[in-house]
């Protein structure tokens, strides 16, 4: 079939032609966006799940609703060689000069740029000129204390985008690679909005630590956000994100072919994606059958092995690779007792290597004591390369 017309976006962020499964949430993060315009008290949101579900992707669709219903958005990647002051400050300052361009009160526009200046030199950063003359404004978003500041700065956004007649809604994607004091401060600052009526929502996504490291940070958080669990898709939906696209293009899957796909990929989008791109570049159509969906799978498997499982794998240390093999061997979920014994280690000692696999986004504690794997299959990939 003819490649250019392949419907299927394996990649990073890619949006699918059918975004299948995610109705549920989208339809939360819709009403959350309304009420907030509304100066409705409403929960801000934090998607959580595995790698390669979907999540990004929700995020910018999210925020295509909220430019659709009048906001102004930030959007972008939490990293772990960038603080989060670096990442706010260009996108406030840019986020004030537009809105100094709508009609209205210029004063909470200057007031925001002079707030937020303040922040830039309580977080020892250097900015260049602001393209404003700018008088001082001691005593706010100054004190150096994200937890003070940062509440003092988006509520003084927050009151100019309202003076301009629209609200903000702020994405941030990997958001469990903030520093605890930078998730604590993110916390406070959407909690005093809270309070205020305030027109800024926030909408985030992380792995599934991410509830427990909010918690940690400060106890209200539970209350302070709702947390949408991003997982596999239902068989009929994972159905739907491959026929759908298929079918624009006059091509259709045989019934076996969805089957053993949805075996393969137990419902995962990434997977999904790969299987679905690799059988449309195989299968000769219009039928695909479960003789192509066969044929490529050795091409699939190798592709993700190399795409998605060992660009993460490799960046760990010979030690972490064998506590993650032993994780495999027991089984997922297992218990850290367990793995500690087949290390032949105290329980105490594994704690540093578990924390940093933690860190590096690879693995999770579903329950006390329990550990998983934070990217799906990841087993099967270590049974695979063993």
């Amino acid at each position: 079939m003819d490649p250019i017309k392949n419907p299927f976006t394996p990649g990073a962020g890619c949006p699918p032609y059918e975004l299948a499964g995610r109705a549920d949430v989208l339809e939360e993060a819709r009403i959350l966006l309304g009420r907030t315009i509304l100066k409705k008290p409403e929960k801000s949101m934090l998607l959580t799940g595995l790698r390669g579900v979907g999540k990004t992707v929700l995020l910018n669709n999210i925020e295509q609703e909220a430019l659709k219903q009048g906001y102004r958005t930030i959007n972008f990647e939490v990293n772990e060689s960038h603080s989060l002051g670096i990442k706010l400050v260009p996108a406030l300052r840019n986020l004030l000069f537009e809105l100094d361009r709508l009609q209205g009160s210029k004063e909470k526009i200057k007031r925001g740029l002079m707030i937020l200046r303040n922040f830039v030199g309580s977080v020892k950063m250097s900015y260049g000129d602001f393209g404003v003359e700018l008088d001082p404004l001691p005593g706010v978003a100054d004190s150096g204390n994200l937890e003070i500041d940062l509440p003092d700065l988006f509520l003084s956004v927050a009151e100019a985008a309202k003076a301009k007649g629209t609200a903000v809604a702020l994405f941030i994607d990997e958001i469990q690679l903030l520093k605890p004091e930078e998730l604590g401060g993110l916390i406070m600052a959407m909690h005093k909005l809270q309070q205020k009526q305030a027109p800024f929502v926030l909408i985030g996504a992380g792995l599934p630590t991410l509830p427990r490291l909010a918690g940690d940070a400060k106890s209200y958080a539970e209350r302070l956000f709702s947390y949408p669990i991003i997982g596999k898709l239902k068989r009929e939906d994972a159905e739907a994100a491959l026929q759908t696209p298929v079918l624009a293009e006059n091509v259709a899957f045989e019934p076996n072919a969805l089957a053993e796909i949805y075996k393969q990929t137990l419902g995962y989008p990434y997977f999904l994606q790969e299987w679905g791109y690799q059988v449309w570049k195989m299968a000769v159509g219009p039928r695909i059958t479960l003789a192509d969906v066969a044929a490529v799978q050795h091409t699939v498997l190798q592709r993700l092995d190399q795409n998605f499982f060992r660009v993460r794998y490799d960046r760990l240390t010979e030690g972490e690779k064998r506590f993650m093999r032993v994780m495999s061997e027991c089984g997922v979920p297992c218990r850290s007792s367990d793995i500690a014994e087949k290390l032949a280690m105290k329980p105490t000692a594994i704690t540093p290597m578990r924390a940093n696999l933690i860190r590096k986004g690879m693995i999770y504690s579903p329950r006390h004591s329990l550990m998983d794997f934070s990217v799906p299959l990841f087993d099967e990939f270590l049974k695979r390369n063993r």
